[in-house]
């Protein structure tokens, strides 16, 4: 990933922590719009990437658009091949659907997510992808 671009999201997300802890909703919605500016100012060029969307989504109130925007980041990290962000789109994603009563489909997403995070060094995600999943699965059985 390019390196101004990263720097340049972990601002973006300083700056709506800040806002958030401000309880300041104009600065948040201004960051947020630059963040999503950023976003698809760089939707599929060379400076594309994961965290951009993933960044955005963590950020969205909305839970059916986060959704959506975690979905978009996930084709980007699928498009990469990136196993760390697949795992952790992926989760969020199932996260999200538990909220919104799709049990289903959050547990699709989290057998995909295992699936990624098999080779990651990030235990913690690890175990909580596999609590979930087991977890949803004993109360769908």
């Amino acid at each position: 990933m390019n390196t101004k671009i990263y720097k340049s999201v972990l601002a973006h997300t300083a700056n709506l922590l800040g806002a958030v802890q401000q309880k300041n909703q104009a600065r948040f919605d201004d960051y947020y719009a630059e963040l999503k500016q950023l976003c698809e100012t760089h939707e599929n060029t060379d400076k594309d990437h994961p965290v951009q969307w993933e960044t955005l989504a963590d950020f969205t109130d909305d839970l059916t658009e986060a959704v959506t925007l975690y979905e978009h980041a996930l084709i980007k990290a699928e498009a990469i091949n990136d196993k760390d962000f697949r795992s952790s789109i992926g989760y969020s994603i199932a996260a999200l659907k538990v909220e919104l009563g799709d049990k289903t489909s959050a547990i699709e997403h989290l057998e995909k997510a295992k699936i990624s995070c098999n080779k990651i060094v990030d235990k913690e995600l690890k175990a909580e992808i596999h609590d979930l999943l087991e977890e949803l699965k004993v109360a769908e059985g």
